[in-house]
């Protein structure tokens, strides 16, 4: 399939795009110089986790996202809540890395989970017990703690594999020679995974496209990575690792630096005949207008969270300089909700104590009920 915009097409195309270039260069330049960045910045990263299983077509409710990230779940968690979080951990791994870490070979193999276990490892270090007969071979069959002790090498080994990828360490000689062939994940009977479905065939298909994204505007050029994402689908279990990549190349192409956009956020505002359209031209105006509704949105967060901050401060001026009020401030305005318990760990007071912090600082309260209170900025 060819990726590439011919003149026709750019034509249609430059409205949406100017429309999108300019929204979010404007969403970038408010968050850099607002004083609320930081905590919109982690907010964004709740919201667009259940944009993301919205968009494939999972409701999760952002309250039990934040409570399940604190370890505080009200219900035993959804499958759907777990992906959701797993979206969120991704995004604050692509946000505290290098801008086009993700992008690179390490960073796809890290987000990916393509070193997951077995993976570059020979059969004897896959199976312990082969690994048993082949360094104990003439020695006792019977010999005491073997089989614990080459299980124990076979993590390490897997474990070095992770840390050189991470570090950018490139393997060198027989250990590039047994990582290429391996697979995504052990599967000998081939219960968990699908043979005719390549997905190193595929990833290396997608970045075959970002030498075109790159000799095109960044919106566009993002918005062709996507679109190429969601034809090749190159991963069926991550297929929502597309939006993360395409947020960390606004990242890496310097478009929005002062935080990780909220593609996901925009996308759900764009109905679903126009997202799937057979069009290709329909699809790619969809995705543009996706990029202009999540600056629209992120716009209007930093006004409210701006007038948020600007009331809470008026609460705690004039307190004493060790007062747990401007903690307790950019700890609200970093989260979409807060509760008690929250807050009393986050500060390191007792329940009661948060308790009174929280009604001195006058935020709304958003449960309205007795035995549960949590509060935020609506």
């Amino acid at each position: 399939m060819r990726y590439d915009i011919d003149g026709v097409m750019l034509q249609t195309l430059l409205p949406l795009l100017a429309a999108a270039e300019d929204a979010a260069a404007r969403l970038d330049e408010r968050v850099l110089r607002s004083s609320v960045g930081e905590g919109f910045a982690e907010r964004s990263h709740f919201f667009d986790a259940a944009g993301a299983l919205w968009v494939a077509g999972e409701l999760v409710h952002v309250e039990d996202l934040v409570l399940h990230d604190a370890h505080m779940d009200s219900r035993a968690p959804s499958h759907e809540l777990t992906i959701a979080h797993s979206v969120l951990r991704t995004r604050r791994r692509i946000w505290t890395g290098e801008p086009s870490w993700a992008l690179g070979a390490s960073g796809l193999a890290t987000l990916t989970a393509t070193t997951g276990e077995g993976e570059g490892l020979t059969p004897e270090a896959k199976s312990p017990a082969a690994a048993v007969e082949a360094d104990d071979e003439g020695e006792d069959e019977d010999a005491p703690l073997a089989a614990e002790m080459a299980e124990i090498d076979a993590i390490l080994a897997r474990s070095q594999k992770l840390i050189d990828i991470h570090t950018g360490k490139a393997p060198s000689g027989e250990e590039a020679a047994a990582i290429s062939p391996a697979k995504r994940n052990y599967d000998p009977l081939g219960l968990l995974g699908d043979e005719e479905w390549d997905e190193e065939q595929r990833l290396a298909e997608w970045r075959g496209v970002l030498p075109l994204a790159d000799s095109l505007p960044p919106v566009l050029g993002a918005v062709i990575l996507f679109e190429a994402w969601d034809r090749i689908e190159p991963l069926r279990r991550q297929h929502w690792l597309g939006g993360l990549l395409v947020e960390s190349y606004l990242r890496a192409r310097g478009k929005v630096a002062s935080h990780l956009f909220s593609f996901y956020g925009g996308l759900k505002l764009v109905r679903h005949e126009r997202r799937r359209a057979r069009d290709r031209a329909t699809r790619l105006q969809a995705f543009l207008e996706a990029m202009q509704l999540a600056a629209a949105a992120g716009l209007k967060e930093i006004d409210r969270l701006s007038l948020a901050r600007t009331q809470m401060e008026l609460r705690f001026r004039g307190r004493r300089s060790n007062s747990s009020l401007p903690e307790l401030a950019d700890f609200i305005l970093s989260r979409p909700m807060v509760s008690a318990a929250m807050v009393a760990r986050h500060l390191r007071i007792t329940p009661r104590g948060a308790l009174n912090l929280v009604n001195e600082i006058g935020i709304r309260e958003i449960t309205g009920r007795g035995r549960y209170r949590a509060w935020g900025i609506i």
